[in-house]
């Protein structure tokens, strides 16, 4: 049997560069390279393209990018190549991929960039297509999607960076502080500020314009973060891992230190709380990754209130993915061990886009 070709795409002109390449380093060494042809990708900070030859440790390191094992590469959009040409000393060099893995994360690669260029070429992709990558990218817009799909939002505006401050206090005069204000598209915590009152709030929202140009605004929500992790195409039956809980010693607001190091924070997998519970946000996960057009596989958040009512929160379509992040831990709570998953996603990318 002839193996796949697949392209797993790391690194990633993007904040989350280091991000990625973490979550590329455990994708390439657990990948099923007996059923699979692995072709790595890596794209530098600056935006440039190679195919990578070298030992994956480096990767993990961050000393991939080097003459030795580098050949400048790309994913050529005219469909009759169907893959990526390589630009050898020799002259080009055409080879044809079976599927594409983005491991990218944040800007220009999970926003629905790249995922735009693998579609043009015609390649079968693993993860979200073009729209609802773009679309859970946009904090704002997902969140109308949302609370017309029937699941609750916190009361939020949008702002952006031609309004001087007159504007912007006069759009938040009706929500109630604390606010968050957040880069509409961004990822990883980066750009947020918790404001307590509106005289800090213009302040929080140029930090905000800093990664994006434009920002939302919206309301603090009283309760936890839990988060549902989904493998499926979106249409009919999904794999649901268990539900996660992020716990917060100190504070209101799982920051990038907190997210990335553990410190004064424990994400508890399964959630501290009873079934019945566990089984209304699974139902909400599945609503939202079926109203935001979601498939392959995605991280969907949202807040469980004192009360118990569910609020969402963000997605992410291509969550953090080192062996101990929070989607394959949840995915282990159903019995499916790392490899498995990476295999599940796969399988539902080949059979989606086949």
């Amino acid at each position: 049997m002839n193996k796949k070709k697949i392209a797993v795409l790391f690194g990633g002109c993007s904040s989350e560069y280091g991000i990625s390449l973490k979550s590329s380093y455990s994708v390439l060494t657990n990948i099923d390279r007996e059923k699979y042809d692995i072709i790595p990708i890596g794209i530098t900070q600056q935006g440039d393209w190679y195919h990578f030859y070298g030992d994956v440790e480096k990767v993990l390191a961050d000393e991939w990018f080097n003459e030795e094992d580098c050949v400048k590469a790309y994913i050529v959009p005219d469909r009759s190549v169907h893959g990526m040409v390589e630009l050898t000393a020799d002259g080009p060099v055409f080879t044809r991929l079976d599927a594409a893995f983005p491991m990218l994360h944040g800007k220009n690669g999970e926003d629905g960039t790249v995922q735009g260029l693998i579609e043009l070429a015609g390649i079968p992709l693993m993860g979200c297509g073009v729209m609802s990558s773009a679309l859970c990218m946009d904090k704002y817009r997902a969140h109308v999607v949302a609370e017309e799909a029937g699941i609750a939002v916190p009361k939020a505006t949008s702002l952006n960076g031609s309004m001087n401050e007159e504007e912007v206090q006069a759009l938040t005069k009706d929500l109630i502080y604390p606010l968050f204000v957040k880069p509409v598209k961004a990822g990883s915590s980066y750009g947020i500020t918790v404001v307590e009152n509106p005289k800090d709030l213009m302040a929080a929202v140029e930090y905000a314009l800093e990664y994006d140009d434009e920002v939302i605004a919206e309301e603090k929500i009283t309760g936890f973060e839990v988060g549902c992790s989904i493998i499926g195409d979106g249409k009919s039956d999904e794999i649901i891992g268990r539900v996660d809980e992020i716990e917060l010693f100190t504070g209101c607001f799982f920051d990038f230190t907190r997210k990335y190091t553990g410190v004064d924070s424990k994400i508890h997998t399964p959630a501290r709380i009873d079934a019945e519970t566990e089984e209304r946000i699974k139902e909400a996960g599945r609503t939202l990754f079926r109203a935001l057009g979601c498939s392959g596989y995605a991280r969907l958040d949202m807040f469980l209130t004192p009360e118990g009512r569910i609020v969402f929160n963000e997605v992410n379509t291509i969550p953090g993915f080192t062996s101990v992040s929070r989607f394959p831990k949840m995915m282990a709570g159903v019995g499916l061990s790392y490899k498995e998953v990476i295999d599940k996603i796969i399988e539902v990318g080949l059979h989606t886009h086949c």
